[in-house]
């Protein structure tokens, strides 16, 4: 019976896992089917919770920072999230207090302010330090 009850135990934390993808109770699953071992060869209850215990630390501890790693990486960015860091070329010389200016980006025409207020000439190569509604925030490269 020791076996059936740590078989379900486990199934529960795997479906627990998949409907959280936390990367936190796939390792309990892990303890749990060692002890459903521990019960196949008859071993004490006492010992199969040990094991159980024992097990899932030692899983959570040293294999869910490497599978963190690898699983949970930060979203790409997509659209204009993208051009942040990027090289533009100013087309527009950028004045903050005028009000003007404007960059070239992958084809594309971006009304642009510089990021400390200087004046940018037109021609210049700039970087991309933030993106403020509709406007590149530059500097100088």
């Amino acid at each position: 019976m020791a076996i059936v009850i740590w078989l379900v135990f486990a199934a529960v934390l795997v479906i627990v896992e998949i409907a959280t993808m936390g990367l936190t109770t796939i390792w309990f699953a892990g303890g749990a089917v060692v002890a459903a071992l521990a019960a196949i060869f008859e071993a004490h209850w006492l010992v199969q919770f040990l094991l159980f215990a024992v097990v899932s630390l030692a899983l959570l501890i040293f294999t869910r920072p490497i599978a963190t790693k690898h699983l949970m990486k930060e979203p790409e960015k997509t659209n204009v999230e993208s051009l942040v860091g990027q090289t533009a070329l100013v087309t527009v010389t950028i004045n903050n207090i005028k009000s003007e200016g404007s960059v070239k980006i992958n084809g594309l025409e971006w009304t642009a302010r510089s990021k400390n207020d200087t004046v940018i000439e037109e021609g210049s190569e700039v970087v991309i330090d933030a993106v403020s509604g509709v406007k590149l925030i530059v500097e100088s490269k």
